[in-house]
C-alpha cells in the first residue's frame, strides 16, 4: 500500500497497524519492541506498515550501480524493506544526487551491538554511493521520554556522537547534530509546516499517544521529520530543496516516516525513501531487540572480552540440545539460536557462515565451541571500536557537528550549488 499525497483519511488507517500489533500477538513501536515465543513476524509488518520487500533483483541493481558487492546486510536480508528505493537508484543512475538521514537516540552512555547495525550500513551506502549523511542525535527526544536533565541528555549526545564517529564516517560527508544545539532557522521552519498539517487523530492512530503524555511527546514528530527535507539544512544543500533523501533505519521508525512522506507532497517536498532493518536481537532471543537499558540483554561496545564471554555463555539463548548425546543426535534448531542470528549479522565471510550453520545443525559442532566462535568475533568488534573511539578527540566531534558548508561532499561545491 502506497501513502499518497492526499490521504490522510488513508494514514489513519495504515498507521493503526501500531495499535493493532499492540493488541494481537506482537509490540512494534518506536519505543517498544516485542515479539511473540516465534520472534517477530516481520511479513506482518511488511504487510500492516505498507512497506515492501527488498527483493533479489533490487540488491543486484545496487551492487551493479556501486561496482562493489553488495553488503551482507542486504544479501542476507537484515535490511530487508524499503520505500521508494528503486526511485533513489533511478534519480542515481542518471546522474542526480541524493542524501542519507540516519539517527541516534543518545540515552545510554555507551552504544551496543546493535546500535551499530545502522551506522555500519550508513556508512557503506555512503561510501559506495559517494553521498552525504546527516546524523540527527535526539537529545530532546531523550529528554521528553527518559528520567534525564537536559545537559545529561546533551552530554550523552556528544558521548555517543563519538562513538559514530569511530564507525569511521567520512568527515568531508558527514554532518552530526545535536537537536537541542542545532534545531532554529530553516530546520524549525520545517518543523512547524509538518506540524501544521498533522492532526491529534493522526498523531494518536500513528503513535498510541493518550490523553495522559504530555504534550512534549507530541511535539517531537515533526522534530524527526525535518531533517527529510534538504532546506532544514542550508550550510549543506543551499537552496535546492527538491534534493531526495534516503533513510536507512530500524522497521520500528517507519511510523515516523510514514507521516513524513504524507505531508511532504504537501509543504512542496519530495518524499523521503527508507530502507529498513530487521532488529538485533537480545541475548535470550527474538522476543524483543536488544535493549541499552537492560545489561543482561545487551553487549555493549565498551565490554571487555571477558565480559563478553561470560554474557553469551551465561544469557545467549541456544539453538542446541541440552547434552552432548542429543547435540550429536539431533542437531541444533538454527531458526532460535542467538549465536547463529549474531553471525548473520556480523561474520562477513559466507563460506564460513554456512559451514558454521551446517555443521551445528548436524550436530557435529556442539553450542560451547559455537558460542567460543561467536565471543571471540564480538569481542574483536568491541576492540577495534574500542581503540578507534579512543582517538576521537574532542576537536573531532566538533568539526563533525560544525554546521559550515562540507565542499567536497559531492564533488565541488560550487559545481553542486550550481547544478
Amino acid at each position: 500500500m502506497e501513502v499518497g499525497p492526499q490521504s490522510e483519511a488513508v494514514l489513519n488507517v495504515a498507521a493503526a497497524a501500531v495499535g493493532e500489533l499492540a493488541i494481537s500477538d506482537q509490540v512494534v513501536t518506536p519505543w517498544e519492541v516485542t515479539g511473540t515465543s516465534q520472534g517477530v513476524n516481520y511479513d506482518k509488518l511488511v504487510d500492516q506498515f505498507g512497506c515492501q520487500r527488498i527483493d533479489t533483483a533490487l540488491i543486484d541493481r545496487i551492487a551493479h550501480l556501486t561496482s562493489r558487492p553488495a553488503h551482507h546486510f542486504l544479501r542476507r536480508g537484515i535490511f530487508f524493506a524499503h520505500r521508494d528505493l528503486n526511485q533513489i537508484l533511478d534519480l542515481y543512475e542518471q546522474g542526480e544526487k541524493f542524501y542519507l538521514y540516519t539517527g541516534r537516540g543518545p540515552s545510554s552512555e555507551s552504544l551496543h551491538l546493535g546500535h551499530l547495525v545502522p551506522f555500519m550500513f550508513t556508512k557503506y551506502l555512503q561510501d559506495a554511493f559517494k553521498v552525504p549523511v546527516v546524523i540527527q542525535l535526539t537529545d530532546d527526544e531523550k529528554f521528553l521520554w527518559k528520567d534525564l536533565s537536559i545537559a545529561e541528555s546533551k552530554r550523552l549526545a556528544r558521548e555517543n556522537a563519538k562513538d559514530i564517529i569511530a564507525c569511521g564516517f567520512d568527515i568531508e560527508r558527514t554532518f552530526i547534530f545535536s537537536d537541542f544545539e542545532y534545531v532554529g532557522g530553516p530546520f524549525y521552519e520545517n518543523m512547524m509546516q509538518v506540524a501544521k498539517r498533522v492532526t491529534f487523530n493522526t498523531l494518536r492512530g500513528t503513535f498510541g499517544f493518550t490523553p495522559e503524555d504530555h504534550i512534549g511527546k507530541c511535539c517531537f514528530p515533526p522534530v524527526q521529520a525535518a531533517p527529510s527535507f534538504a532546506s532544514s539544512f542550508p550550510h549543506l544543500f543551499g537552496v535546492n530543496d527538491q534534493l531526495r533523501c534516503l533513510i536507512p533505519c530500524a522497521i520500528d521508525q517507519d511510523p515516523y516516516f510514514r507521516l513524513t512522506r504524507d505531508v511532504a507532497p504537501k509543504i512542496g517536498y519530495p518524499k523521503p525513501s527508507l530502507i529498513e532493518s530487521k532488529f538485533f536481537p537480545a541475548l535470550q532471543g527474538e522476543i524483543g531487540k536488544m535493549s541499552a537499558s537492560d545489561p543482561n540483554t545487551a553487549i555493549y561496545l565498551t565490554d571487555k572480552p571477558k565480559v563478553i564471554k561470560e554474557k553469551i555463555r551465561k544469557y545467549a539463548f541456544s539453538g542446541g540440545q541440552s547434552t552432548t548425546e542429543l547435540q550429536r543426535k539431533y542437531g541444533a534448531n538454527l531458526d532460535v539460536d542467538v549465536c547463529i542470528k549474531y553471525l548473520n549479522f556480523f561474520l562477513e565471510d559466507d563460506a564460513e557462515f554456512e559451514h558454521i550453520k551446517k555443521e551445528y545443525k548436524a550436530g557435529n559442532m556442539l553450542t560451547g565451541k559455537l558460542k567460543d566462535h561467536v565471543t571471540d568475533i564480538l569481542s574483536k568488534i568491541a576492540l577495534a571500536h574500542q581503540n578507534a573511539r579512543a582517538q576521537v578527540s574532542d576537536e573531532m566531534v566538533d568539526a563533525y557537528m560544525s554546521a559550515t558548508p562540507r565542499p567536497n561532499m559531492f564533488g565541488t561545491y560550487s559545481d553542486y550549488a550550481k547544478s
